[in-house]
């Protein structure tokens, strides 16, 4: 018999509905994807910069932070890439749950797993945003020298070098950061998000 039959969850009596209530807003997931380089944790910690600003609770969730520490035993073949993704899809909903706003940077290249964190946050939830970047332009950015080293071999299975990239077909919200200043993007996310987080809506 498998152990996992004995694990039952416990049911808390504050639930996510009322930390929303004491916190005064909804919480949510917003799902950053892109190529390395293409702003994703530049908007995202700009974003929570803006909506903490305005009294809302917040966190980001970025990808070297992660891998650095929670996810540290995680390579980075395909399968390692989707439980890296699997394990954040499992930590934004717990720090959703808790009435966070979460924004969580991530390239996460494979549609399959980002559909499957959209299931994990629940429908309503969880907002996809697309940082559209050129890769030309990416790799003129790269202030960390990852795609010289992809480029040279030093780095395997880099997305949009080596390994591919699943652009979303109809993202939630759609951001061409190589086109539109910083201030500007973010405000196109608030008019988006902000009457998401209205209590009223849930």
């Amino acid at each position: 018999m498998s152990e996992k039959l004995h694990i039952i969850p416990h049911k808390h009596r504050i639930n996510r509905r009322m930390r929303n209530e004491m916190k005064g807003h909804s919480s949510l997931v917003i799902w950053f994807t892109g190529f390395s380089g293409s702003g994703k944790s530049t908007l995202a910690n700009a974003l929570e910069e803006a909506l903490y600003e305005q009294g809302y609770h917040t966190f980001v969730l970025d990808g070297d932070n992660v891998r650095k520490g929670l996810n540290s035993d995680l390579d980075f073949s395909d399968g390692s890439r989707k439980e890296n993704i699997r394990r954040i899809g499992e930590v934004t909903k717990l720090m959703a749950d808790a009435g966070l706003v979460v924004m969580s940077a991530f390239i996460s290249p494979f549609r399959e797993d980002r559909e499957r964190v959209r299931k994990i946050a629940g429908e309503g939830n969880f907002i996809e945003v697309f940082v559209d970047c050129p890769i030309e332009v990416c790799e003129q950015r790269d202030t960390k020298g990852l795609y010289a080293k992809a480029r040279r071999g030093e780095i395997s299975n880099f997305t949009g070098i080596s390994a591919p990239f699943e652009a979303p077909e109809s993202p939630d919200i759609h951001i061409q950061s190589d086109k539109e200043p910083l201030d500007v993007s973010v405000q196109k996310l608030i008019s988006y998000i902000q009457p998401k987080l209205n209590l009223s809506n849930e």
